[in-house]
């Protein structure tokens, strides 16, 4: 995956003595200031759950679906609370938003933590998407779905932690 391109930067007032800490710090850990700092401020968690919703926006979406999926199911409450703080990238299709939105609820749903704001900001799909073509499955789909997939109008079989 691409690193996104930086293009903003931001200034961060500190004394001598803080500045003197922070190389020290950076020089243990093998990487400059500003990757240190960043590293400290945005943790890994934050950092994958970006990377793959991002790659949502990619050539292989339903890929990048499947790693988040393993991703969210793998994290401990504290880990998924501070990762899913902000939301995917902007750039995603509505069905990806609602996808990943209701992933997000459903997994904080499992480790009893409230869902982060942003998903209740996803509108929901207008017309209904089912995982399969086969109209037989339609009423299976409709009936077995997670809750919060159901609300978003995406029927599936399989939810976070589960594959198909």
């Amino acid at each position: 995956m691409d690193k996104p391109t930086k293009s903003e930067q931001l200034q961060l007032r500190v004394s001598r003595e803080e500045k003197r800490a922070i190389q020290r710090a950076a020089a243990r850990a093998g990487m400059d200031m500003s990757a240190y700092v960043l590293s400290r401020v945005v943790s890994a968690p934050t950092a994958k759950f970006q990377e793959l919703g991002q790659a949502c926006a990619g050539p292989e979406p339903r890929f990048a679906l499947a790693e988040l999926n393993s991703l969210l199911s793998s994290f401990t409450a504290g880990q998924l609370n501070d990762a899913v703080f902000a939301p995917p990238p902007a750039n995603l299709t509505p069905y990806f938003k609602n996808y990943i939105a209701a992933m997000v609820e459903l997994v904080c749903a499992k480790r009893a933590i409230a869902a982060p704001f942003w998903t209740r900001a996803v509108a929901p799909l207008v017309e209904p998407v089912f995982a399969s073509s086969l109209e037989g499955l339609r009423l299976y789909l409709l009936t077995h779905s997670p809750p919060p997939f159901r609300r978003r109008n995406i029927f599936i079989d399989s939810s976070v932690g589960e594959q198909v």
